[in-house]
């Protein structure tokens, strides 16, 4: 047993999406989630900026003595390998890729991410890896990520559905799986789910990568005996407290606290 807390952290509200997951398969687990609402959104940077904001991050969780962190974002996925060996450290993408590889049956795949994570060629890589005969495509989707970080998520929406139809509209018909690539990504899978038809399965990273850290923790004799969780971010406060209210609802404390890295 390891009562340390898991930690995760993303650029913004996005990365709930994981820690969603993990507090309903984890449950005694104590985790410490950060958002690093100043330098939304990091899909748009350079890898070199990206990577310097994924160790800033780290060493934040670091304080809070975390045993495992969890980046919670697919831009810092794509882009940065933590590879020291001092903590343990896991991304979303291999998960994510691997479950879209046992769903497909047309072995057509489409990833959507942030313009960081389509050029990185990340998903494509992973996928090509599991299977060559794989067929991938990739669509950079810059405009999802503010409009989840400024609360245009209802189903219904027409702004948010008019900017998924112009993304999405070519690839209708043309693959039967999509990877949400970018953990912001999953707060829209009604108004995707509704553009790309029914015959389509959505591949949601949050749910693999907990998945996948349930199996790491039980294999090193690393599970909890706790379950408290607490939050953190950058900047804006209260617009952060406002989303996760609304993504998380009872699962979320009802206040983040302010820190500078």
């Amino acid at each position: 047993m390891n009562n340390r807390p898991i930690g995760i952290f993303d650029s913004g509200v996005g990365g709930l999406t994981v820690f969603s997951e993990m507090a309903k398969i984890l449950p005694n687990e104590n985790i410490v989630y950060f958002g690093d609402t100043a330098r939304v959104p990091y899909g748009t940077r350079s890898a070199e900026t990206i990577i310097r904001y994924a160790k800033e991050d780290i060493s934040f969780l670091r304080t809070h003595d975390v045993k495992l962190a969890v980046a919670a974002c697919g831009t810092v996925s794509s882009v940065y390998s933590h590879d020291d060996g001092s903590l343990l450290y896991t991304g979303v993408v291999d998960m994510a890729a691997q479950a879209a590889a046992r769903a497909t049956k047309s072995g057509r795949i489409l990833v959507i991410g942030t313009p960081a994570t389509i050029a990185s060629g990340s998903y494509e890589k992973a996928l090509k890896a599991i299977d060559s005969s794989l067929s991938v495509s990739a669509k950079a989707c810059p405009l999802l990520v503010p409009l989840v970080e400024n609360g245009y998520t209802n189903f219904g929406n027409k702004i948010t559905t008019e900017v998924v139809k112009e993304y999405l509209t070519e690839f209708i018909g043309e693959v039967d799986t999509l990877i949400l690539g970018c953990t912001h990504f999953p707060i829209l899978s009604e108004i995707i789910a509704g553009v790309m038809g029914e015959n389509v399965t959505l591949i949601n990273p949050g749910t693999e990568t907990a998945t996948y850290v349930k199996e790491l923790l039980e294999s090193r004799d690393m599970l909890a005996a706790g379950g408290s969780h607490s939050f953190y971010v950058s900047d804006d406060k209260v617009g952060f407290e406002k989303n996760a209210a609304l993504f998380l609802g009872e699962r979320f404390s009802g206040s983040a606290e302010l820190v500078r890295i």
